[in-house]
C-alpha cells in the first residue's frame, strides 16, 4: 500500500477516535441536554450515528491536513518559494548580457 494511503487511513481512525470520545464527552456532560434527547427520542439513536459519523469526517480531515502540514522540510522555511536548483544556480550566476550589433539603417515599420 503507498505511504500515502497508510498516512490517511492511520490519520481518518485518529480522527474518529477524538470524534468519540468527542461524542462520548458531549453525552457526558449532558450539554444542551443531549443525553436526555438521545435517550427519551424515538430517533435519538440515529441523531448519535449521525453526530458521530460527521464529527469523524470532521476531526479525520482536520488530524490529516495537520499531519500533513507538519511534514514541511526545514530548508523550505529559508526559501520563500525563491530557490533556485543547485544546478540552475550556478548557470544563472554565469549568464552575462551579450550586446548584439543592430544596422542602423533599419527603418521602423509604419503604422497603417
Amino acid at each position: 500500500m503507498p505511504d500515502l494511503v497508510r498516512l490517511y487511513i492511520r490519520h481518518s481512525v485518529i480522527g474518529f477516535v477524538l470524534a468519540a470520545l468527542f461524542v462520548t464527552l458531549l453525552l457526558y456532560l449532558n450539554v444542551g441536554n443531549l443525553w436526555h434527547l438521545v435517550t427519551h427520542v424515538s430517533g435519538g439513536w440515529l441523531a448519535l450515528v449521525l453526530l458521530f459519523v460527521f464529527n469523524g469526517i470532521v476531526f479525520s480531515g482536520v488530524q490529516f491536513g495537520i499531519a500533513v502540514m507538519s511534514m514541511a522540510r526545514d530548508e523550505d522555511d529559508d526559501s520563500r518559494g525563491r530557490r533556485q536548483p543547485e544546478r540552475v544556480r550556478g548557470l544563472v550566476e554565469a549568464l552575462v548580457p551579450i550586446p548584439v550589433p543592430v544596422r542602423e539603417d533599419r527603418q521602423m515599420p509604419r503604422r497603417r
